[in-house]
């Protein structure tokens, strides 16, 4: 399993020997349960992860009624950024949803290998432009897509989530109600 990580830094950026070892020496991976909270609303996010195996939800809690913005999977990164950075409370959940592997760090060993081998930090910068920019596909998608075109673009993009998601989930995902998902999933099928 540290393999996964090594090889997702090796595709950004060639790492030496010294620096693959001492990444996976630092590395603590963690199995963690369906249903485990990793950060709640108002807490301070102290961690980051790397999914290894499994499923993590980011989701609001809105008048009592959970919005899901994301799902990270195997080889994402599940980071609350503002929180992290910021060292703010959350303003959000992040909950797995299947039984999940996370490699789980921290700022201090993060800050520990970027001053013995500043090339992480460079690859560590690179990490957060991907994820940036992901995430402002998501959000383009939620401006000028409709719930349709958001489902079928999940549908192609990322078609093992609706294997181990609940279907509300889902939903909330694409910023509908459970039955207007049903009628979308009919129409999608009907036009095949």
């Amino acid at each position: 399993m540290h393999n996964k990580l090594i090889k997702y830094f090796s595709e950004i950026m060639i790492l030496s020997d010294e620096e693959s070892e001492a990444i996976a020496e630092t590395m603590n991976i963690q199995q963690f349960k369906k249903g485990t909270i990793l950060l709640k609303e108002g807490q301070i996010s102290t961690e980051a992860y790397f999914v290894l195996e499994g499923c993590v939800r980011q989701y609001f809690l809105v008048d009592g009624e959970e919005k899901t913005n994301i799902f990270f999977t195997e080889e994402q990164w599940v980071i609350s950024l503002n929180s992290f950075s910021k060292n703010s409370p959350s303003t959000h959940y992040m909950a797995c949803c299947i039984d999940t592997v996370l490699v789980v760090g921290n700022r201090e060993k993060e800050e520990d290998l970027y001053k013995r081998f500043p090339k992480l930090e460079t690859i560590s910068r690179k990490v957060m432009e991907k994820i940036f920019a992901e995430q402002q596909e998501i959000m383009a998608s939620y401006t000028t897509d409709s719930p349709e075109q958001r489902y079928i673009k999940l549908l192609k993009s990322r078609p093992d989530l609706f294997q181990i998601i609940p279907q509300y989930q889902i939903a909330s995902y694409l910023g509908i109600k459970p039955e207007s998902l049903s009628r979308i999933k009919k129409r999608v099928t009907l036009k095949k």
